[in-house]
C-alpha cells in the first residue's frame, strides 16, 4: 500500500456491526431491496418481486456473517473439507435460511404488518435444479450439518441451467418439460467473475526427460472451457457460521469469433460460446442407472478439475508449498461421479513437478469415497476409448495406479489371478472399461456405506475382495437429514409441540429425542400429538384436492410411497398390494377395513420405459379405484406430479406410514438364480397372479391396456 493510501480503518469501522434484526429493520430492507434494487413500489411490485426483496434483505444478514465465518478460516488455519458431488437437491432457500438465522418469526410479523404473507412469498420460490433423489438430498443435508456443526466445509458442484424435468400427468402418463428454474434469477447465488479456472479436454500427451532424468509429460493440443464460480451461503443453526457451495457454470474461452463475424458468418462466430457452455445447461435426469454419455463424463472432470485448482490455490495462499495439501485438505467423494478428480491430483501435482509415490501419498490420504448402491447397473464403467480420448493423460495415470495397485495385489496373493482381474481397475472384454468404483477405492484411504446394512453388503458382496485387502479401509456412515428442514421448517406443529415437552436441544441433537418416551404414556400429549397430524392431513388433502380433484378421507390412513421411480424401489408390488387391496373389498363390502388413501409421487427417467409404464399402472388403478362408489370410502389413490423437496415437505408431515420399498437383491450377491426368485417371491402376496405383473410391464404387448389389472379376476388361493 504506497503513502498516499489512506487508512482503511474507517472501512473497518462501517463493515464490522451487524444489520438488525428486529422486525422494523427487517421491514425497511425489504422495502429498500424492492425499490432500490427492484426499481418497484406498492403499486408495481409482483409476488415474485416481493420474494426477491424478502430474500435479499435475508441474504444480506447471511452475507454479513459468511464474511466473517470465511476470513476466521483463514485466520485460524484451519483444515478444510470439500464435499463433491454432481447434486445438491437443495429445495427452496428462504425457509431454510430464515430458521436458521432465527428470523422466522420475524419475519412473519414484519410482513403481516405490511400486507404480505410469508407463507405465500415462500410459495413463490421454485426449486433449486441441482439434483435428482437421496444422493443430493444427502448432499444437502450434509451442508447444512456442517456449517451447524461449525466446520469448515465446502460443497463443489455443478450449477446446472435445467434441473431435473417437471413433470406432468397426462392421460396417466408421464410428461417431461424443461425444468429452467434460473429463468427469474436466483437471488441467492453470489456471481464470482473473478474465480475463473481453465478446464481442458481431448489433445495429446508429449512425454520427455527432465534435467534429473526422469519422465514428465506434457498435455497439449487441448481444447478449452472456463469454470467460473457462483457461490451460495450455507447457515448454520443459530451460530453465525455460514458456509459456502461453491457451483461451476461453464464458460466459452472465446466468447465472439470476430473472424466468422466479418465474412459473413454468423452463426458460426457465437458456435464455440455456444458448444462449450453446453457442459453445464442440464442436469442428467438419473441417479441410479449409470448412463455412459460423453458429456456426463465432461461434466465430471468439469467440476473436480475445477475444484481442484480452486483448492490448490487456498491452500497456497496460506502454506506456500502442496507437500502438506493432505495435512490441511480433507475431500469426500459423494458417489463415483467425482472419482475422476484421483487422476486430477495426480495429474496436478506430478506435472507440476512431484515424484510418483509423494503424489500418491498425498492423494490417497486426501480422499474418501461413499458408496451408495450395490446395483450393478449404476456402477460407473467408462470406456477406455472414451476417456483416453476426452481426457488422453488422465487415462496414463489410470493405467499408471492400476499397474501398481495390481502389482501389491499379485504380491499378496501370487497364486490368485482371477483375484487380480476382478479387483483390477480395467474391466478386461471386448471393450476395455474403468471401473470408477475399484478407482474411488484404490485411490482413497476411507470407504463408506451409507447404511449399516449397505456396508455390510459392500464387505460381503461387491467389494469383498477389496474388504479383504483393506479391511481398515470400510466403515460405516448410516444416512441422516437435518432436523432444521425435515421437522422444525416443514412440521412447526410437530416442532413446536417437542418444543414445548423437552425443549429445544433436539434441534441441534437428534438423540434428545429420546425424552418423548416418557410421554408416550400421556394422554394429553398423545391427543395433541394427534391434533398436530390431522391439520398436516388437511394441508396435504386440500393440495390434492387442488391438483388431483379428489377429496380424500382425511381420517384415512396416508400411506405414502414418494421417491425416484425404478424397479428396484418397489412401487409396481405397492401398487399390485392395492389392486389386492381393491379386489378384497369387492369380495366382502360388509368386512372392516381400514380406510386407507395411497400417495404415490415421483418422476422416472425420460428413458426408462419400464418405471413410466408403472406410473400409469398407478393412474389407471387411481382411476378405477376412485371411481367405484363401493371402494372409495375405503380406500382411494392419488398420483402427485412433479415430485420436488417442497412436495416432500408437505407430505412426509402428513404420512401415517411411510412406504420405503424393498430394494432387489444384486447378482452378484452369491446366491444363484433359484434364490433370488424364492427370496423375492416373499415380498409378492400370494394372491397377486404373474400375469399381473405381466400386463403391467406389456410383456410382448406394444400399448397394453392398464385397466386390465384392476379388473383381472384374482384367485383366492
Amino acid at each position: 500500500m504506497s503513502e498516499q493510501t489512506p487508512s482503511r480503518e474507517k472501512f473497518k469501522a462501517l463493515i464490522a456491526g451487524f444489520l438488525g434484526m428486529d422486525v422494523p429493520s427487517l421491514q425497511a430492507a425489504f422495502v429498500n431491496h424492492l425499490e432500490r434494487s427492484l426499481a418497484k413500489d406498492e403499486h408495481s411490485a409482483t409476488e415474485r418481486d416481493c420474494l426477491v426483496g424478502l430474500s435479499l434483505a435475508v441474504r444480506d444478514r447471511l452475507v454479513e456473517r459468511w464474511n466473517r465465518t470465511q476470513q476466521t478460516y483463514y485466520q485460524a488455519d484451519v483444515k478444510r473439507v470439500y464435499y463433491l458431488s454432481l447434486e445438491f437437491l437443495i429445495g427452496r432457500t428462504l425457509g431454510n435460511g430464515l430458521i436458521n438465522l432465527g428470523l422466522r418469526e420475524t419475519a412473519e410479523q414484519a410482513l403481516d404488518e405490511l400486507g404480505y404473507r410469508l407463507e405465500d412469498l415462500e410459495e413463490a420460490e421454485s426449486d433449486a435444479g441441482l439434483g435428482n433423489g437421496g444422493l443430493g438430498r444427502l448432499a444437502a443435508c450434509f451442508l447444512d450439518s456442517m456449517a451447524t456443526l461449525e466446520l469448515p466445509a465446502y460443497g463443489y458442484g455443478i450449477r446446472y441451467e435445467y434441473g431435473i424435468f417437471y413433470q406432468r400427468i397426462q392421460d396417466g402418463y408421464q410428461v417431461e418439460q424443461p425444468d429452467n428454474w434460473l429463468r427469474y434469477g436466483n437471488p441467492w447465488e453470489i456471481e464470482r467473475p473473478e474465480v475463473l479456472y481453465p478446464v481442458r479436454f481431448y489433445g495429446r500427451v508429449e512425454t520427455y526427460a527432465n534435467s534429473q532424468g526422469n519422465l514428465c509429460a506434457n498435455w497439449v493440443d487441448t481444447q478449452g472451457v472456463m469454470a467460473m464460480a457462483y457461490d451460495t451461503p450455507v447457515p448454520g443453526y443459530l451460530n453465525n457460521t455460514v458456509n459456502t457451495m461453491r457451483l461451476w457454470s461453464a464458460k466459452s474461452t472465446r466468447a465472439f469469433d470476430l473472424a466468422h463475424f466479418n465474412t459473413g458468418e454468423y452463426e458460426e462466430a457465437v458456435e464455440d460460446k455456444v458448444r462449450s457452455e453446453t457442459i453445464t445447461r442440464v442436469l442428467y435426469p438419473n441417479d441410479n442407472f449409470f448412463v455412459g454419455r460423453e458429456l456426463r463424463l465432461k461434466q465430471q472432470y468439469f467440476f473436480v478439475s475445477a475444484t481442484l485448482q480452486d483448492a490448490l490455490r487456498r491452500h497456497l495462499k496460506i502454506h506456500r508449498v502442496l507437500d502438506s495439501f493432505a495435512d490441511w485438505n480433507a475431500m469426500q467423494l459423494n458417489d463415483t461421479h467425482p472419482s475422476i478428480a484421483i487422476p486430477e491430483l495426480m495429474r496436478l501435482l506430478m506435472d507440476g513437478g512431484m515424484q510418483w509415490d509423494q503424489a500418491w501419498a498425498i492423494t490417497v490420504k486426501t480422499f474418501a469415497y461413499t458408496n451408495h448402491t450395490v446395483l450393478p447397473e449404476a456402477l460407473e464403467k467408462w470406456p477406455v476409448d472414451l476417456v483416453a480420448r476426452v481426457l488422453p493423460r488422465h487415462m496414463q495415470i489410470i493405467y499408471d495406479i492400476n499397474h501398481r495397485f495390481l502389482e501389491a495385489v499379485r504380491t499378496r496373493y501370487p497364486d490368485d489371478e482371477a483375484r487380480a482381474q476382478r479387483m483390477s481397475i480395467i474391466e478386461e472384454g471386448d471393450e476395455k472399461k474403468v471401473q470408477m468404483a475399484h478407482l474411488a477405492i484404490v485411490g482413497s484411504h476411507s470407504v463408506n456405506g451409507v447404511a449399516a446394512l449397505h456396508t455390510r453388503l459392500l464387505k460381503a458382496t461387491l467389494f469383498r475382495d477389496f474388504f479383504e485387502f483393506w479391511p481398515e479401509k470400510f466403515t460405516n456412515k448410516t444416512n441422516g437429514i437435518t432436523p432444521r428442514r425435515w421437522l422444525k421448517a416443514c412440521n412447526p406443529g410437530l416442532s413446536n409441540l417437542i418444543t414445548e415437552a423437552i425443549g429445544d436441544g433436539w434441534v441441534r441433537d437428534l438423540d434428545r429425542l429420546q425424552d418423548l418416551i416418557p410421554l408416550a404414556d400421556d394422554a394429553e400429549f398423545r391427543a395433541a400429538w394427534q391434533r398436530v397430524k390431522s391439520e398436516n392431513k388437511d394441508r396435504l388433502a386440500q393440495y390434492i384436492r387442488s391438483h388431483n380433484y379428489v377429496d380424500v378421507d382425511r381420517a384415512s390412513m396416508f400411506d405414502c410411497q414418494v421417491k425416484r421411480i425404478h424397479e428396484y424401489k418397489r412401487q409396481l408390488l405397492n401398487a399390485l398390494h392395492v389392486a389386492t387391496l381393491y379386489h378384497r373389498i369387492k369380495a366382502n363390502p360388509q368386512g372392516d377395513f381400514v380406510p386407507r388413501t395411497v400417495i404415490f409421487g415421483g418422476k422416472a427417467a425420460p428413458g426408462y420405459y419400464q418405471a413410466k409404464l408403472v406410473i400409469k399402472l398407478i393412474n389407471a388403478i387411481a382411476d378405477v379405484v376412485n371411481s367405484d362408489p363401493e371402494v372409495c370410502d375405503r380406500l382411494q389413490v392419488v398420483f402427485l406430479s412433479n415430485y420436488n423437496v417442497s412436495l416432500a415437505e408437505r407430505i412426509f408431515p402428513a404420512a401415517d406410514l411411510s412406504e420405503q420399498g424393498f430394494r432387489a437383491l444384486p447378482y452378484h450377491a452369491g446366491l444363484d438364480q433359484s434364490m433370488r426368485h424364492d427370496t423375492q417371491e416373499k415380498f409378492i402376496h400370494d394372491e397377486v397372479p404373474i400375469v399381473v405383473a405381466t400386463i403391467a410391464f406389456g410383456m410382448g404387448i406394444d400399448k397394453p391396456d392398464i385397466r386390465l389389472v384392476v379388473h383381472y379376476d384374482l384367485p383366492k388361493s
